[in-house]
């Protein structure tokens, strides 16, 4: 049975799952009614980050045209431009035992394609969640839904999986940004 977490919960994920060796973390959303003459296109990205908190390298920065870290230890579904349908509009599977050990963090992020241009920010979004799933057996492990909590954001960093003390855990971030990508990118290193 899956835990459900809130904004600032942190969870066990390979210490309460022995012999946990790839998951896959799903991520949803809806829009909200919106007659703005643009479609909506949500984007799912990570950060894979050192000690400092930044990427190593702009490689680090996995999105729709960078789909893998340089081992392929992290790795991008594909690009989603709709949401349509029901479960997770992208996903990210990671192999925990083959990410590199100077990554400590992975920020999972969701942003608004061309938010900006298309007057657009995820008080239009709902029912935004992420998800931990055991790759192998699709078991959920873990559900955090974002809530309804954002009005002017075009970026949200909504979950983290982090190393602890030889185990990876799992942290509900749910974080809002104004200015999109380019402020994920300019905050945790990405040149731009």
């Amino acid at each position: 049975m899956a835990v459900n977490l809130s904004k600032g919960q942190k969870v066990d994920l390979t210490k309460s799952n022995p012999g946990l060796t790839k998951v896959r973390v799903g991520l949803g959303w809806d829009t909200n009614k919106y007659d703005g003459g643009s479609a909506f296109d949500l984007d799912a990205s990570a950060f894979c980050l050192n000690a400092s908190g930044k990427v190593s390298s702009d490689s680090q920065f996995i999105f729709y045209n960078n789909k893998s870290n340089a081992n392929g230890s992290i790795q991008l579904s594909g690009d989603n431009q709709t949401g349509e349908g029901a479960g997770d509009d992208e996903s990210i599977v990671i192999d925990l035992g083959q990410v590199p050990a100077d990554i400590e963090k992975i920020a999972f992020c969701i942003t608004i394609h061309d938010a900006a241009a298309r007057n657009q920010n995820f008080g239009q979004v709902a029912n935004s969640f992420a998800r931990v799933l055991n790759n192998g057996t699709d078991e959920e492990l873990i559900r955090y839904d974002l809530g309804e909590d954002f009005s002017v954001e075009t970026a949200v960093v909504v979950a983290e999986l982090y190393r602890h003390n030889g185990e990876w855990k799992f942290s509900a971030v749910g974080s809002g940004y104004r200015d999109g990508l380019a402020g994920l990118c300019r905050d945790f290193g990405v040149q731009v």
